[in-house]
């Protein structure tokens, strides 16, 4: 890669940051209404990860969405008019925070219930199967939305039907104010498409050039083997699931370069 994408994909992580910080300026103020959840700590992964598509691949995520917005090719400011509720947002400003999609932009919207988004990714891929092309399908969400239906029953079609959908979970490592292992059953998420019999992966989400790497892969291996595959990219959000959360279950430390996934879970225990 060279110097000027790798500027790119920082340029990138700077403006999430900076469009996420300004957001909880204005929900503050009361100029955003509803519910915004912020992606303060994980730009790293979607910046990666949708660096490495192709444009025609398809991308779907939950409610944590401005940052795959912006990745995706929605301007800053359609994502600021959108949270505004502005008729110049990406959506009308009808959608609001969880709500951004730009069909030109093959962003098929962030979904504001949990899981709610995986059958339809496992949709969006048998189109692309039934149209005989070799689209692929990226569906984020996050770890909490792996404990429910709709998560066994899309990968279990994804599987069954061979259709081209690269799995990706941002494990941050909480469900609203809940550890992941006092929710899972199992140590890491990525096993649990051990039970569909799919290829997958553990990724420090921390490092942007590690998605990217990781995500190339799985992407290409989707794409030519006509398979599903499921990316598990441990993260940390370094703000509450939402806005309205107090924070009481855990302490925020200040960021520092270069430590991964492992050092802000230990510290934030």
């Amino acid at each position: 890669m060279n110097k000027e994408r790798l500027l790119d994909l920082y340029y990138q992580m700077v403006l999430i940051r900076r469009v996420e910080e300004r957001g909880a300026e204005l929900y503050q103020a009361g100029k955003i209404g509803g519910f915004m959840h912020l992606y303060i700590g994980q730009e790293a992964v979607s910046t990666g990860l949708i660096a490495a598509r192709e444009p025609r691949d398809r991308v779907i995520t939950a409610y944590r969405d401005h940052g795959v917005a912006i990745n995706c090719g929605i301007s800053a400011n359609e994502v600021m008019a959108e949270l505004l509720g502005k008729v110049t947002g990406t959506s009308k400003g009808k959608g609001g925070s969880m709500h951004m999609a730009s069909v030109e932009k093959n962003m098929w919207g962030g979904h504001a219930i949990v899981g709610g988004h995986l059958p339809i990714a496992s949709g969006l891929a048998l189109g692309d199967q039934y149209a005989g092309n070799d689209n692929v399908t990226i569906c984020m969400f996050g770890d909490g939305a792996t404990n429910i239906g709709y998560f066994h029953e899309a990968l279990n079609l994804a599987k069954t039907w061979n259709l081209r959908v690269l799995w990706v979970c941002e494990n941050n490592q909480y469900g609203m104010g809940t550890a992941v292992e006092r929710a899972s059953a199992v140590s890491e998420i990525r096993q649990k498409a051990e039970g569909y019999g799919m290829k997958n992966e553990r990724v420090d989400g921390m490092d942007v050039l590690a998605v990217y790497e990781a995500s190339k892969k799985a992407i290409d291996y989707v794409r030519t083997e006509g398979k599903p595959y499921m990316l598990e990219i441990m993260t940390y959000r370094f703000r509450g699931h939402s806005m309205g959360d107090p924070e009481r279950y855990r302490t925020l430390p200040k960021p520092v370069p270069n430590r991964g996934w492992k050092s802000y879970s230990r510290m934030c225990s």
